[in-house]
């Protein structure tokens, strides 16, 4: 039985999947104390772990993007940094606070630590005697540079190719030292003013510090690296818990007709403007022989006419939903993709914020799906995108072969074996 520091920022994205991480250890029995924000007590307490409270200075606060910002008069890689400083670097010292203050009232045998939560980073500088095994959690494709790979963010395939490796060189060296500087200056001002170190490697490549950094996907979906740092761990997706309870809508059976279905959805997050995705969707496909589900993440008013083809929730579990769907439309959410991926379901991707064109780009280069690289596309595209994976059986053979590859692991089983693995290797050399 192992005492194990879950550390989750609050936004669904960070804090769903590392919900279901404790929930998979509270189960095999080990003592597990998440840290999130005071919004996710309720949630951490149902499944019998212990709560701890992230202040909202400390926690993910998309709500410091307002219009008092000043971020609206900003746009490119101006408001990239910004929001990159804002929402993970400034509060580091918060983060790095609370997260001293639980240190010092118990004994962790490990943490598990949201890849975003960069209060950790003054641990990882120290020296690794002096603290738990720290393992990192992706929340999005990996980061991490490499001179197979170009700069996070630009949604480019990659290539290993001399000519490819030339270009990577280049991009990193510009988005490291060029685009991206003001973001590696606010972490090394923020760890100077904690008396740390400054960050050896880029920021976005601090992972390599921990003793694992936990990759919840499969290689087949993430580029390949023949630079690959030695303490990545693929894992597999980690997937909620199989829906027990749910109330089908009146028109569940209309899924069960010979006509496609389309399963169109915004997430849980940017679904604040409809005219995004949902309704460019709805309408390219309002005559087609097809049976549309649009899922809003909220109120099920979309603010204009729904054709008869089309049925909207707010939510439907996607264990229910997915085995009954030919085609997946999204805005790019990594976990949404991955749980289409993983029943075997192929894409069509429109997304161009976050992680969201990394994510798009990673469904175009398995072969998945079609990348529209525009978080706006028109009726138009859509429609013909749609056209094109409902009618090329290459895109659903490719979307078939990942969900073997998803099959054959348990994230939140190789998780929990990963904590084992880190805690035996800390018994070793200690005394």
């Amino acid at each position: 039985m192992a005492e194990v520091l879950v550390v989750a920022l609050s936004p669904v994205g960070h804090f769903a999947p590392l919900l279901n991480v404790a929930r998979g250890l509270v189960d095999r029995g080990d003592r597990v104390t998440v840290l999130s924000g005071e919004g996710r007590v309720d949630e951490i307490e149902t499944i019998g772990a212990t709560a701890a409270v992230l202040p909202k200075r400390a926690d993910l606060d998309l709500a410091s993007l307002g219009d008092n910002s000043g971020r609206g008069q900003l746009d490119g890689i101006k408001r990239l940094n910004f929001d990159i400083v804002r929402l993970f670097v400034a509060p580091m010292p918060h983060q790095a606070a609370e997260l001293a203050k639980l240190l010092a009232q118990r004994r962790y045998d490990a943490i598990v630590a949201d890849f975003g939560f960069t209060g950790v980073l003054p641990l990882l500088l120290g020296h690794p005697s002096a603290r738990p095994p720290v393992l990192l959690f992706s929340t999005t494709p990996l980061l991490l540079s490499s001179c197979d790979v170009a700069p996070a963010g630009m949604g480019l395939p990659p290539s290993s190719t001399a000519l490819g490796r030339l270009r990577n060189r280049a991009l990193n060296l510009l988005a490291q030292r060029v685009l991206l500087r003001a973001c590696q200056k606010a972490a090394n001002y923020q760890l100077h003013q904690l008396n740390c170190r400054q960050l050896p490697t880029f920021l976005f490549d601090a992972g390599v510090l921990a003793d694992r950094l936990i990759a919840p996907t499969v290689p087949d979906f993430d580029y390949p690296r023949s630079d690959l740092p030695a303490n990545v761990r693929y894992v597999g997706a980690v997937h909620p818990i199989p829906t027990r309870e749910f109330r089908f809508p009146t028109w569940w059976s209309k899924l069960d007709s010979d006509r496609p279905v389309i399963h169109v959805t915004q997430g849980s997050v940017d679904n604040e403007d409809f005219d995004r995705l949902l309704r460019p969707t709805i309408e390219a496909l309002a005559d087609e022989n097809v049976t549309v589900v649009a899922t809003t993440g909220r109120q099920t008013r979309l603010g204009f006419d729904v054709p008869s083809n089309a049925c909207v929730a707010e939510h439907i579990p996607h264990d229910l939903l997915l085995p009954k769907v030919d085609v997946v439309v999204t805005n790019g959410g990594y976990g949404c993709v991955q749980r289409a991926l993983a029943a075997g379901v192929p894409l069509v991707v429109a997304g161009s914020t976050e992680d969201k064109p990394e994510v798009a780009a990673r469904v175009a280069w398995s072969g998945a799906g079609i990348d529209l690289k525009t978080g706006n596309p028109t009726a138009r595209a859509v429609r013909t995108a749609v056209r094109e994976v409902l009618g090329d059986g290459r895109y659903q053979r490719r979307a078939r072969k990942l969900e073997v590859a998803y099959a054959q692991r348990c994230g939140i089983a190789e998780i929990a074996a990963l904590i084992d693995e880190v805690v035996a290797e800390r018994a070793a050399v200690s005394p």
